[in-house]
C-alpha cells in the first residue's frame, strides 16, 4: 500500500459533481498504410484478449488515505469501444470527448478510462484516456505516454495499462519504524524553516507592493472565469507550429514558455473584449511548475508560478515585457530553495488559497484566474502497433472559480493545445483558438518590422 501525499489527498478532496479532477488526453492516430479494413476491430480484440495485468498506477484502487492493489480488477470497466457518426469530423470527435470529460470517474475502482473512436476522417481514429489528477501530474502522464507507445512502426506492444516500464524504477521504501519517519520529517522540516522563513519574510515586506514584478495571491481581479461551474465540459483542440514561436522567442530574447503565455494572454484579452467582459486589472495565470528530478510515472511533484498576464495593456510588447519579468522573479525566488523548500514556501503562500478553492467560503476571492500549463512531450515520433500517433492533445480541469483552462505539450516540431471549460460559464470559447492563430500572427508581424527597422538602422 501507498499513502496518498498531499497533493493528491486535495486533488481527491475537491472533487464534486460539478468538478471532476480527472485530466486526459486525446491520441489521434493514423492507419497504417495498406492496413486492413479490420485493423481497428482486430487491435480492439487484442486488447480485450490481453492476458497481461495491468500495473502501476492502473491497478490502483483508492482504500482509505492509501492506494492499494485491486483484487477485482475488470478490464471492461476501463475500456470501451465507440464509432463517431458520419461524417466523423474532428467537430463530432471533439463533441464526444466533451462528454465524456464531464462524467466522474467511479471511486470503487482504478481511477482511469480508456476510449477508442473510429470512424474519423482522413484515416484516422483516436484513443481518449482520461484518469484521475490525484494518481498523475502533467510531467508524470507524459511519461507514461512515451512508455506506453513506442518508436518503431514494427513493434507489437501491450495496452498502455500493461507496459511493465510505466512502474517506478526507484524501489518502494522499506517499511520503517513510526517514530524514525516522523522525527526525519520534523528534521528536514527543521532545515528547510530558516530560507522558507527568509523567502517569506522578503515576499511580504521586500516585494510585496513594492516590487511590480512580484505577484501575490491576492491581486487577481474578478472576472467571467471565476465563477462556479457547472458540470458540463466544452473541450477545443488545435496543433500550431513550433518554430514560429521559437522565431518569436529568438526574435524577442525571451523564452519560448514566455511567448506561449503572451499569445494566451493576448487571445484571452481579445476573447473577453468580444463579450464585453475583460477586467481593468491583468488577469493572473497560475503556471504549474515541476520539481520531478527522478524517472518516476505516478503520483504529483508540482508547484506553482503566479505569472501576470498583463491584459489591461493593448500593446502585445508590453504584454510579454511584463509576463517575463513576473516569471522571472518567481524563478529566482526558487533558485534560491531546494525541492523541500520550495514544497514548504508553496504550502505557506498558497495554502490559505487551497484551502478556500476546497472549501468554497469565500467564492470572490481567487489567488488566479486561469490555469496555463506546457508540459515537455515526445521529441520522437511515436507509434501504436504500426498506427502513428499524429497528434495528442491535453484535456485538463476546470474548478468552481476556475472556469478555463490552457494545456499545451510539444510533440515532434507541433505545439499541441487544448481548452478545457465550462460549457455554460463562458460561450463560444472555441473562438479562442482562433484568436491563439491571430495573436501568432501579430507577432510575428512586429517581430519582422523590428528586422526591417534594424536593417535600415545599420544601413
Amino acid at each position: 500500500m501507498r499513502p496518498l501525499n498531499p497533493i493528491d489527498f486535495i486533488f481527491l478532496s475537491l472533487e464534486k459533481r460539478q468538478q471532476p479532477m480527472h485530466v486526459g488526453g486525446l491520441f489521434l492516430f493514423k492507419l497504417p498504410e495498406n492496413s486492413p479494413a479490420s485493423f481497428i476491430h482486430d487491435l480492439v480484440q487484442d486488447i480485450r484478449r490481453s492476458k497481461a495485468p495491468p500495473v502501476a498506477p492502473f491497478n490502483q484502487v483508492l482504500s482509505g488515505l492509501f492506494w492499494d492493489v485491486d483484487q477485482e480488477f475488470d478490464l471492461d470497466h476501463h475500456f470501451r469501444h465507440i464509432s463517431l457518426p458520419a461524417p466523423g469530423r474532428i467537430r463530432e470527435l471533439l463533441t464526444y470527448i466533451s462528454q465524456e470529460h464531464s462524467s466522474l470517474i467511479d471511486r470503487a475502482k482504478p481511477l482511469w478510462t480508456c476510449h477508442i473512436i473510429e470512424g474519423i476522417e482522413g484515416n484516422r481514429f483516436a484513443m481518449y484516456f482520461k484518469i484521475h489528477h490525484a494518481m498523475i501530474d502533467g510531467v508524470a502522464g507524459m511519461r507514461l505516454i512515451e512508455k506506453s507507445l513506442s518508436k518503431s512502426p514494427h513493434e507489437t506492444i501491450v495496452p498502455p495499462w500493461s507496459v511493465r516500464n510505466n512502474q517506478l524504477k526507484r524501489p518502494e521504501p522499506k517499511p520503517v519504524n513510526t517514530i524514525k519517519t516522523i522525527a526525519k520529517f520534523a528534521k528536514s522540516q527543521m532545515q528547510a524553516a530558516p530560507i522558507v522563513s527568509k523567502e517569506l519574510f522578503n515576499a511580504f515586506t521586500k516585494e510585496r507592493g513594492k516590487n511590480p514584478d512580484y505577484v501575490s495571491t491576492s491581486q487577481a481581479p474578478a472576472s467571467i472565469l471565476n465563477q462556479r461551474v457547472s458540470a458540463s465540459r466544452r473541450f477545443a483542440a488545435q496543433s500550431f507550429d513550433l518554430q514560429r514561436f521559437r522565431d518569436i522567442a529568438t526574435c524577442l530574447h525571451t523564452t519560448i514558455n514566455d511567448v506561449v503565455l503572451a499569445v494566451c494572454a493576448g487571445a484571452i484579452r481579445s476573447y473577453l473584449l468580444s463579450i464585453n467582459q475583460l477586467p481593468k486589472r491583468p488577469l493572473i495565470a497560475m503556471v504549474p511548475a515541476s520539481l520531478r528530478s527522478d524517472d518516476s510515472s505516478t503520483g504529483n511533484n508540482i508547484t506553482m508560478i503566479l505569472a501576470n498576464l498583463a491584459t489591461h495593456k493593448a500593446s502585445p510588447l508590453d504584454r510579454i515585457a511584463i509576463i517575463q519579468r513576473s516569471m522571472q522573479n518567481a524563478k529566482d525566488r526558487f533558485k534560491r530553495m531546494t525541492t523541500q523548500q520550495i514544497f514548504n514556501y508553496s504550502a505557506l503562500v498558497y495554502g490559505p488559497a487551497g484551502a478556500n478553492m476546497l472549501s468554497g467560503l469565500m467564492p470572490k476571492n481567487q489567488a488566479f484566474n486561469l490555469v496555463i500549463s506546457n508540459v515537455p512531450g515526445p521529441k520522437d515520433p511515436l507509434y501504436w502497433n504500426g498506427a502513428v500517433l499524429d497528434a495528442l492533445y491535453p484535456v485538463s480541469i476546470v474548478l468552481d472559480g476556475q472556469a478555463l483552462n490552457i494545456t499545451m505539450t510539444s510533440y515532434l516540431d507541433k505545439l499541441e493545445v487544448g481548452l478545457t471549460a465550462c460549457r455554460q460559464t463562458l460561450p463560444s470559447m472555441q473562438n479562442l483558438l482562433a484568436l491563439l492563430e491571430d495573436e501568432i500572427q501579430t507577432f510575428e508581424q512586429l517581430c519582422q518590422i523590428s528586422y526591417q527597422t534594424e536593417l535600415k538602422t545599420t544601413a
